[in-house]
């Protein structure tokens, strides 16, 4: 299993470079992403989704669009919603949104932090790893069945961690 290594070991490092959390959106087909991640803390979560922020969320409708990464900054004009206000309510105060892949099956992220806009550094070492997590989790039928329900069981352990 090792595409489940290098993406645990992946999902670990932007953390480090995340430290407000992140959501991963790999292969979205359609409106659904074959895994998601998220480490953002539950209170935003919650709130993220009691508010239907998906709908008008910024990052989300830029990465539709686009590729590459833009920082919550730069796309402050498109959120009429408020929804990068309330995240820096909740401790997200400055982020990137960033998108991979083909618009068949894109992978549309978001990275946050508390205390400074992301280093171009940063940036580059995240889109680095979304690139490798887009293609490590390309081909989902390639996976070996115990691969694929691993990543799986990741991404809602990820999503719902059992200390919440």
């Amino acid at each position: 299993m090792a595409g489940q290594a290098e993406i645990k070991a992946k999902l670990a490092e932007l953390k480090v470079l995340s430290p407000s959390g992140y959501a991963l959106a790999l292969h979205i087909r359609y409106t659904t992403p074959t895994f998601l991640f998220q480490t953002y803390e539950k209170k935003w979560l919650d709130h993220y989704s009691q508010n239907g922020y998906v709908m008008t969320d910024p990052a989300v409708h830029w990465g539709f669009e686009n590729r590459g990464s833009r920082t919550w900054a730069e796309l402050a004009d498109l959120d009429v919603a408020g929804v990068f206000k309330a995240a820096a309510d909740h401790g997200l105060k400055y982020g990137i949104a960033c998108a991979v892949g083909e618009d068949a099956s894109p992978s549309i992220c978001a990275f946050a932090r508390p205390d400074r806009e992301f280093t171009k550094a940063e940036t580059d070492e995240i889109m680095g790893h979304l690139h490798e997590m887009h293609a490590l989790t390309d081909n989902l039928q390639a996976l070996s069945p115990e691969t694929a329900a691993a990543l799986k069981e990741m991404s809602i352990l990820y999503t719902h961690p059992a200390n919440d």
